[in-house]
């Protein structure tokens, strides 16, 4: 790894919390994609109020999927960026942390008070990311948990409730599953609707615990479940002491995955087969488009439904959670929201789920997002044998994107 570091500096004068203050950062191509050995140049500039500001201290740190870090310190410009230049050797990516520091050295607060910073990032030779070995029975395992769902009877509960648009008819639905947690969440059906005369979207929640929201959309079925088959519509303390005390950390604890059919996710995955079921079984589906849609934990959920129904015609999942667990064995950045790998965690990562998608399939990834790393989802991306298309983003996290971001989109099949 070559690393060239060059600081230039401006002058402009701020306040030290005036403004609304940022850091921009760009790198020397459009679609920031590299060789294995190309250089990769990072431009970073301190914004106040959408204009470069001078006198910034500045920490930049790089880190990579070829486990080498390097650091520095700089003050900003008013005229031209910091430029932080690196290269990679092998398939993965480059990460560049930049944070802006006050005379003390503490991080300065920005809008929302939240840390002035830049995470962003570059990818080099991503076409060639490959996961590691799937569990040899994967199939087998899912076949069984099938044949567990399909022994417990589709029994379900509809309650109308009010409904945010009048033009939609609103449920608050259960429904029976296997694994001891039911389905639970709100379908919504235009009022005008006839038989068999429309599409359906089922969408799963990120990680926590809340409740599902009614989500009517324009002539199509809606069903949006929450994660754990608890009660819709509670106050704010019931999801709270879940929280706190049954859910604590779910699906964090490896010893878990040591008997994969035991551990948390399994019951989730099968109120997504469920949900999918129930939805199918409504005299209004038309029986032909049926999508899964969803964020993180939700876009794990998705990944899952498209592989594990058939019927499934439009995938959907905006920085899927869950995915290269198995990448931190070689090496890869890792999320800091996992169990630490295991085997049996194997049957539910969702790069092994993606091999399984057989339909059009939407994704999306930022550069600067440790919780869903970009090299995880790419090389889900790259197990998917489907029409696809992934827009990257760069200085997005999983919880915040530039105000401008910077975006560019693969596709393939």
């Amino acid at each position: 790894m070559r690393l060239f570091l060059s600081f230039f500096f401006l002058c402009a004068t701020s306040l030290l919390f005036a403004g609304d203050l940022s850091i921009d950062g760009t790198t020397d191509r459009q679609q920031a994609l590299y060789k294995a050995g190309e250089k990769i140049t990072f431009s970073l500039t301190v914004l106040e109020d959408g204009k470069p500001v001078a006198g910034k201290k500045l920490k930049w740190t790089r880190t990579g999927d070829d486990g080498k870090t390097t650091n520095g310190d700089a003050v900003s410009s008013g005229t031209m960026p910091l430029t932080v230049a690196t290269s990679m050797d092998t398939p993965g990516f480059v990460r560049i942390e930049v944070e802006a520091l006050d005379d003390q050295n503490k991080p300065i607060l920005g809008a929302q008070n939240r840390p002035v910073r830049f995470d962003g990032g570059a990818g080099v030779e991503i076409e060639k990311l490959k996961s590691i070995p799937e569990p040899a029975d994967f199939d087998a395992f899912w076949a069984k948990q099938k044949a567990r769902l399909a022994a417990a009877p589709m029994k379900f509960t509809k309650v109308e409730v009010p409904s945010p648009d009048p033009h939609f008819t609103v449920f608050d639905v259960k429904v029976d599953c296997a694994g001891g947690k039911p389905v639970s969440g709100y379908l919504t059906i235009p009022k005008d609707a006839t038989l068999k005369s429309l599409p359906a979207t089922v969408s799963f929640a990120g990680y926590g615990v809340s409740s599902a929201k009614p989500s009517p959309r324009y002539q199509a079925i809606s069903f949006v479940i929450n994660a754990h088959g608890i009660e819709n519509g509670k106050e704010a303390d019931y999801y709270q002491a879940l929280l706190n005390g049954e859910l604590k950390r779910y699906g964090l604890n490896s010893e878990d995955y040591k008997k994969p059919e035991n551990a948390y996710m399994n019951g989730m995955m099968l109120r997504v087969m469920r949900a999918l079921e129930f939805v199918k079984a409504q005299p209004e589906w038309n029986g032909k488009e049926l999508a899964a849609s969803g964020g993180s934990q939700g876009g794990f959920q998705s990944i899952a439904a498209a592989a594990l129904d058939k019927d499934v015609t439009k995938c959907t999942a905006s920085a899927p959670w869950f995915s290269d667990l198995g990448g931190v064995t070689v090496g890869r950045l890792c999320s800091h929201l996992r169990p630490d790998w295991v085997e049996g965690i194997g049957y539910y990562d969702t790069v092994n789920m993606a091999k399984r998608v057989h339909c059009e399939t939407t994704l999306s990834l930022g550069l600067g997002d440790y919780t869903c790393p970009p090299s995880g989802i790419c090389v889900l991306y790259n197990n998917i044998k489907a029409p696809k298309k992934l827009t990257l983003t760069q200085g997005a996290t999983h919880s915040s994107a530039p105000p401008n971001p910077r975006q560019f989109t693969l596709s393939g099949s």
